[in-house]
């Protein structure tokens, strides 16, 4: 595995993690021109990492600056989910080479058997280098996801709920396990989704800096769990991170409601954009409801897939 002159890779440590998220900032605003994950995905994809000093990598230049980052976790039993950052001015000069590598000698190694590895590995939609990195290393895209966004401006009024429907907030002792089974359930068509158990999910969910429980909030028809929609605060932004409604009340208005009492609450915060990350072929028509409460889409990015450990 090379290195390209004048740069070295090492293991960041947590002090390391405002430095790469410039990276990632910097990348941002070269891609899409605003910030739209920042330090606090950082901080929250860096937490998911098993063991920094095995599972993670930045790339150094000759002066010490963090220039590029990489990382990889389990994500299923049989699936490492990966992604990397190189700043844009150390962009063509074979880092995020280098740091794949990293990435494809680790990944093998967190799973019971290699022959069965299912290697995932994100890149911003347009990036053609990346693409063809990628493309040359059996990968494949296999999900297209959108980043939408709305700006709120003042008060925002959330409007009636669906006839027989009530929106509220969530007791997480008593909601939790009905949350989970509704999110199984709206997502058991999308092939981006990979349930986990029960207290598998309540740990990834809860212990990321970003959980806010406050801020998710559950609609009911008759007292029996209808819709959900769990969200988080980032600095200056809000994210929709999960919006799920029932197959037998779709098509009644509960997502749209859901949506605008969240965009509501983000309001009352004082937080003027919220954000959303969504599967571009979503089958439950998901993308059309962010579109019919005013979000627009913002970013894009793509899930590469390989089975087996490659070449």
């Amino acid at each position: 595995m090379t290195v390209p002159d004048g740069y070295l890779l090492r293991a960041p440590t947590p002090g390391d993690l405002d430095a790469v998220a410039a990276v990632v900032i910097a990348d941002e605003l070269d891609n899409a021109g605003q910030v739209v994950l920042g330090a606090d995905f950082v901080e929250a994809e860096s937490s998911r990492v098993g063991d920094l000093a095995t599972d993670a990598w930045m790339a150094v230049d000759g002066a010490g600056a963090i220039v590029g980052y990489a990382q990889v976790v389990l994500e299923e039993a049989d699936a490492a989910r990966s992604w990397g950052v190189v700043h844009p001015e150390h962009k063509g000069r074979g880092i995020g080479t280098a740091l794949l590598e990293r990435i494809e000698t680790r990944a093998p190694e967190l799973v019971a058997d290699a022959s069965t590895l299912r290697f995932r590995h994100a890149i911003n939609a347009g990036d053609d280098a990346a693409a063809a990195l990628l493309h040359a290393r059996g990968l494949r895209p296999v999900h297209h996801f959108w980043h939408m966004q709305i700006d709120l401006v003042g008060p925002i009024e959330p409007g009636p709920s669906p006839e027989g429907v009530q929106i509220g907030g969530i007791e997480p002792d008593e909601d939790l396990p009905a949350i989970h089974t509704l999110l199984d359930a709206a997502f058991a068509d999308d092939r981006s989704h990979h349930p986990a158990p029960f207290d598998r999910w309540v740990e990834e969910e809860t212990s990321t800096p970003m959980y806010d429980a406050t801020l998710w909030l559950l609609a009911r028809d008759g007292g029996t769990p209808v819709g959900v929609l769990t969200a988080s605060a980032a600095e200056d932004r809000g994210w929709v991170d999960y919006l799920a409604v029932s197959a037998s009340h779709r098509g009644r208005g509960v997502g749209a409601a859901l949506l605008r009492h969240s965009f509501a609450m983000f309001a009352d915060r004082e937080i003027r954009r919220v954000l959303v990350s969504v599967d571009a072929q979503n089958p439950t028509g998901a993308t059309g409801v962010y579109e019919r409460v005013g979000m627009r889409i913002v970013n894009r990015w793509d899930q590469w897939e390989r089975e087996g450990v490659g070449t």
